[in-house]
């Protein structure tokens, strides 16, 4: 998701609120029900928005540090080719089984 690199000025109105290009919006998904901004205050003045968009609660699981870690590992047996692609689902289960079987 390649942005731009363009200066825009956005208006502030009197509560605060500011209003993202329609492009922007589109582009980064803010257009979605219920998308935030997270905001960082720099000490040097600059603040940064970045998109937010919310996970369902149903896909939770998955984001939680844990879940992630043993993606990571995951990837890492792919990225050596350390993988076994079975055939068919008894193939695999009989892999199960071998494996237990150790």
């Amino acid at each position: 998701m390649s942005a731009p690199s363009e200066r825009r000025y956005l208006g502030i109105q009197s509560r605060g609120t500011i209003a993202l290009p329609a492009d922007v919006r589109r582009r980064l998904h803010l257009d979605e029900q219920g998308a935030q901004l997270e905001m960082t205050e720099r000490s040097d003045g600059v603040i940064e928005l970045r998109a937010a968009l919310p996970v369902p609660a149903e896909q939770r699981w998955f984001w939680t540090e844990r879940w992630q870690e043993r993606e990571r590992e995951v990837d890492d047996f792919i990225d050596k080719g350390d993988v076994a692609v079975h055939e068919s689902t008894e193939d695999f289960l009989d892999h199960l089984d071998a494996l237990d079987s150790e």
